[in-house]
């Protein structure tokens, strides 16, 4: 490679993964920012709810459209365009003058991190080779191990430094300059990448039941107690979006039978295991999100701590996922298919008994030690589950799977913000954490399951080697659902 191309390339890999930071950090930012937040703009207890879940909603519902737009009109002109959608939409965050422009606003970023983040990983595979393709996956899951915990610290330490007396809202502004300089160096070293294009079909349709779905369902879980709803409503609301998700599942499979390009390939879930399978991971994610969001409440407003204090107190728990998720392939097969089922019920430990010690204070070295544990018991529960689903499904399913864990798993991350953290706001941090609890034994239950019903294909697991991260939410392989003839392979 000369010494020119390979500067060149150098210059694109910072350009994507810095655009892939920016979208993994968001969330977490904006978690460890929401009290700040909703005590700035005097906004109801939901606007830390709708602050976050407006971002991964969006994203959600979109991921799989954005990465066949990649497709269809070429990656790097989607990534810019998704760039500069993104950083105008934090721009708006920073500068929102209220509670609804901010949740607007947001909307908004999760839509263009859908069309940004696809595209990533689809450049690294068409513009590296060899053992620079090694290192530049390298990077980039690195990028995705760390961004959770990276955007806790940058988050906290932006609102805490209040620099200049923006105080949360430097958290949005900070992509800006970011952003332009990605922008301009963006457009010179995208310039020279060859654009593939493909005829990958759309599904509008299914977007819109998915989305309207959604919303009905997280609405009143949100809302409703703020908008003095009568008791009767929110269930009866709730329940007819869990009919129109029923509905968009139903209108996915006839698309499918029919040949055409779902959303989401539902005919997988027909395979032995792999329904129940998805439904604990599912779990185990929005357990995770909704306890992430409820301990960060808790420790500024119950405990007074500040942002960067509670940015730092979560910590232990990424390191916990990071090392667990090294240890676990190199474990026999046998020890990584209990895992699945070993580990929803420490994690439900952990939540309780960090709700037990951190009521009346934050004894540290205590709590450290069980969110590390807590951590890697959710490493345990999530990863190997996901590499056996993926290891006994065909191979030409393996792409709808990834989509299908990607945006199963980001939407049940959204309800469990709504869910558990209404419960936090609503009634008490302890009733929260005990249904955080009794949820995750359900995942348990559901992992064994899966388990029963679909045992281990193999060693290693061929489509399973993945690379699952505590924010992430999503595989780093094959996330676009596109079928396989007509998609990169991711790695």
């Amino acid at each position: 490679m000369s010494e020119p191309n390979s500067k060149r390339r150098a210059a694109l890999l910072v350009v994507l993964l810095t655009g892939q930071a920016m979208a993994s950090m968001d969330t977490s930012i904006a978690a460890v920012a929401a009290p700040t937040i909703r005590a700035d703009l005097a906004g109801p207890p939901a606007l830390a709810q709708l602050v976050l879940a407006g971002y991964t909603l969006a994203f959600a519902v979109l991921v799989v459209t954005g990465a066949r737009l990649g497709s269809r009109h070429g990656p790097g002109r989607v990534f810019l365009l998704g760039l500069a959608g993104f950083t105008v939409a934090s721009l708006a965050c920073g500068l929102a003058p209220g509670p609804g422009s901010l949740v607007l606003a947001r909307v908004v970023q999760g839509a263009t991190a859908a069309l940004l983040v696809p595209q990533v990983l689809t450049l690294i595979q068409a513009r590296f080779e060899g053992a620079a393709r090694t290192r530049a996956i390298g990077a980039y899951s690195m990028i995705l191990a760390l961004g959770v915990a990276a955007g806790q610290v940058v988050g906290g330490l932006l609102v805490t430094l209040d620099l200049g007396g923006l105080a949360w809202r430097a958290a949005f502004l900070v992509n800006v300059p970011v952003g332009v300089l990605l922008l301009v160096l963006g457009r010179r070293v995208l310039a020279a990448v060859p654009d593939r294009r493909g005829r990958e079909a759309l599904d509008p349709p299914g977007v819109l039941l998915l989305g309207t779905a959604m919303l009905t369902l997280v609405v009143p879980l949100v809302l409703g107690r703020d908008l003095g709803w009568p008791g009767w409503a929110v269930p009866a609301v709730a329940a007819a979006g869990a009919v129109g998700l029923g509905l968009f599942l139903r209108y996915e499979d006839r698309l499918a039978r029919r040949g055409g390009a779902p959303l989401l390939d539902v005919t997988v879930l027909r395979l032995p295991g792999v329904a129940v399978g998805l439904l604990a991971a599912a779990t185990v994610m929005g357990c995770y999100a909704g306890f992430l969001f409820n301990l960060t409440l808790w420790l500024q407003d119950g405990l007074r701590m500040s942002a960067l204090g509670a940015g730092l107190a979560f910590l232990p728990y990424a390191a916990g996922f990071a090392l667990c998720g090294l240890g676990v392939p190199r474990l026999p097969g046998r020890w990584r298919d209990a895992l699945p089922v070993a580990g929803p019920p420490v994690l439900a430990v952990v939540v309780l008994a960090v709700w037990a010690l951190s009521r009346d204070g934050w004894p540290w070295p205590g709590v450290a030690a069980l969110l590390l544990v807590g951590g890697a018991a959710h490493a345990a529960a999530f990863s190997p589950l996901v590499a056996r689903l993926a290891a006994v499904v065909p191979v030409g399913a393996a792409a709808a799977l990834s989509a299908l864990v990607s945006t199963g798993t980001l939407l049940a991350a959204v309800l469990g913000v709504a869910l558990l953290g209404g419960l936090h706001l609503s009634r008490s941090p302890g009733a929260a954490a005990t249904a955080t609890a009794a949820l995750l034994l359900v995942g348990a239950a559901a992992a064994h399951r899966s388990r029963a019903a679909a045992p281990h294909a193999g060693p290693g697991g061929g489509a399973g080697d993945q690379d699952h991260r505590p924010g992430a939410g999503r595989p780093a392989v094959r996330r676009d659902g596109a079928r396989p003839e007509r998609t990169t392979s991711a790695r």
